[in-house]
């Protein structure tokens, strides 16, 4: 059951990943996001089980990131100010 569990949570942030790449889906959307949210907190929750420190790390941060965008997203707060790499190449 425990390997179930991970390959949805696991599906939940690859779909979306694999939809923006192929410009199917939009990265600051909600759908892109929560699916985000989801997966990266299954598999948050399925590393701290497991004491996997590691892995922990890596979907606790990518669980609040993506919650910021998510709330983002839905607040309709997107910031469309230009990142530094965009400055650079202007």
């Amino acid at each position: 059951m425990k390997q179930l569990i991970q390959i949805a949570g696991s599906l939940c942030v690859l779909v979306p990943f694999v939809l923006a790449q192929f410009g199917r889906l939009d990265t600051r959307s909600v759908a892109y996001t929560g699916l985000n949210l989801i997966g990266s907190t299954v598999l948050s929750v399925q590393a701290a089980q497991g004491r996997q420190w590691g892995f922990l790390l890596l979907e606790g941060v990518w669980a609040g990131v993506s919650l910021v965008a998510l709330l983002r997203a839905v607040s309709g707060g997107v910031d469309e100010s230009p990142t530094t790499l965009d400055r650079a190449s202007t």
